[in-house]
């Protein structure tokens, strides 16, 4: 995965996303918005916004940022934003996941909804999505995450190379990018349909990372390594 392909996968989808994906994922983004329990005042930032299906659900009273990798799925963002007469606490940018325009300690909560198994480096998305985040914060990450079923699972890994024109990787493993990432995961639950999809509720431990061994920390801030470590890194492009 690369970001011209992704760019190239969601202008694809972008036309037709809300009828592919709409209902299909809305019960995740419900779920990611409600478990968020947002207070007036509070700055979100949701990060792989799409079409903006996840706008309307966010109560009132708290500043939204969205940004999206896809200036066609934008677009469709703002259109939407528009005709629920979204105020101006709503906030849409085109902006690369992996290098966030924000200053540290800028948002209260991140959320990243089907996106972890889209970016190039998800070790990358996540550093930033902590960088950006307050300490204490919080993250929700919806995703699919490789089946533990022998059946389903081996489907999966059989259309891993066609990533570059899915726009994902369908064999994407939770128990890696959990470690790899260093997430503080306190709540994990499935949601969509047959609970094919999961969501995450992870508190942002960036205070801790100072206290990690020199090796550890740099890879938690998604800097390769060298050798095998870079291995791991590139191998989740």
């Amino acid at each position: 995965m690369d970001i011209e392909a992704i760019q190239k996968a969601y202008r694809r989808y972008a036309r037709r996303y809300d009828l592919y994906f709409g209902a299909l994922f809305q019960p995740g983004r419900k779920a990611v918005i409600e478990r968020m329990g947002c207070m007036p005042g509070e700055h979100i930032l949701e990060v792989g916004v799409g079409t903006g299906l996840s706008l309307p659900l966010y109560p009132s009273r708290v500043h939204v940022t969205g940004i999206d990798i896809s200036a066609e799925m934008l677009e469709r963002a703002r259109a939407r934003k528009e005709r629920a007469g979204l105020d101006g606490t709503i906030e849409l940018r085109v902006m690369d996941a992996e290098h966030l325009e924000f200053a540290d300690n800028s948002f209260d909560k991140v959320v990243a909804m089907y996106v972890a198994s889209v970016v190039p480096h998800p070790v990358r998305l996540v550093s930033e999505m902590r960088r950006v985040c307050k300490p204490g914060g919080e993250f929700f990450i919806v995703n699919h995450f490789h089946s533990a079923n022998l059946l389903v699972g081996g489907v999966e890994s059989m259309l891993a190379p066609l990533s570059r024109l899915l726009g994902f990787r369908p064999d994407f493993p939770l128990d890696r990018f959990v470690e790899e990432t260093g997430l503080e995961v306190v709540a994990s639950q499935p949601v969509n349909l047959f609970g094919y999809w999961t969501l995450l509720r992870a508190r942002n431990n960036k205070e801790a990372l100072p206290r990690i061994g020199a090796g550890e920390g740099a890879r938690l801030r998604g800097v390769p390594l060298g050798g095998l470590e870079a291995g791991k890194v590139a191998s989740k492009g």
